[in-house]
């Protein structure tokens, strides 16, 4: 009954405290004079750190409970399916087994992942500020999905076809070498997708201005360049272009996005 109670207190302080508004000098200043709260925040990382590990791991064993049919499907763009994979090493089916299953629980526990970080920060923010963050969690989760199909769908097809068409040499995969591919790609495109929502929450926090994003859009373009050349498998410009279109498309929405939450920011 303890534990219901701590729970519910919680969530009821989540919704119902407002921060003590302070200036960022003065609440370090603070912070010198009495590090026992530092400590206490500490402490409250930890703890959502430590549930964010332990749903992480139940996820992961989930997903190695359908190890088969998950690197059938990671498997399925490649002609022949899994069976054109070939290991080399007694250790590389383990390994490739462990890799697919951790990227898939962690794809699984997201939200939840997603949830325990804004608990952590969310006290630190407005009420409404908050709720909206809060809210926006299913958002975030839908654009890392979207992400990652968006890159198993679209990218790797043509980055394979490029690839192992590549000068006509005939090219045998490996397991370990192409879930790596796979997974590394998917995970990180997953990952930009949340791009946008990041820089809202920044604006709402007041940590970004949107007119500050768009004056730097250019420096923005080369920098997206450099990680698409970075994320991208191969070094053709066509695969390379189809990573960076979406990553300048999710930029300039961020720019709208924190334009949005200035708007509300001032009128609050």
């Amino acid at each position: 009954m303890g534990w219901f109670r701590h729970l519910g207190e919680s969530f009821r302080e989540f919704f119902t405290e407002e921060p003590e508004d302070a200036p960022l000098p003065e609440a370090f200043a603070k912070t010198v004079e009495n590090p026992s709260g530092l400590l206490v925040h500490l402490d409250a990382l930890r703890k959502h750190l430590i549930r964010s590990v332990a749903a992480l791991a139940l996820a992961t064993v989930l997903s190695f409970a359908f190890q088969e049919r998950l690197l059938s499907f990671l498997a399925s763009p490649l002609p022949g399916g899994i069976e054109a994979l070939v290991a080399i090493e007694p250790t590389e089916p383990i390994g490739t087994v462990m890799r697919v299953s951790l990227l898939s629980g962690f794809a699984i526990s997201f939200p939840y992942i997603a949830l325990e970080l804004w608990l952590f920060i969310g006290p630190g923010v407005s009420r409404k500020t908050r709720i909206a963050g809060l809210l926006a969690i299913p958002l975030a989760t839908l654009f890392f999905l979207a992400g990652m199909a968006f890159a198993f769908f679209v990218l790797m097809p043509a980055a394979l076809e490029f690839l192992i068409t590549f000068a006509g040499f005939a090219t045998e995969l490996r397991p370990a070498a192409y879930f790596r591919f796979a997974t590394s790609l998917v995970f990180w495109i997953g990952l930009f997708f949340e791009f946008p929502l990041v820089i809202f929450i920044l604006a709402s926090i007041g940590l970004v201005k949107w007119r500050d994003l768009l004056n730097q859009w250019r420096l923005a373009v080369v920098i997206i360049s450099v990680i698409a050349a970075m994320i991208t498998p191969t070094v053709d410009p066509v695969n390379m272009t189809l990573v960076m279109g979406p990553m300048i498309v999710l930029y300039f929405l961020g720019i709208g996005l924190a334009f949005l939450a200035q708007r509300r920011r001032v009128a609050v």
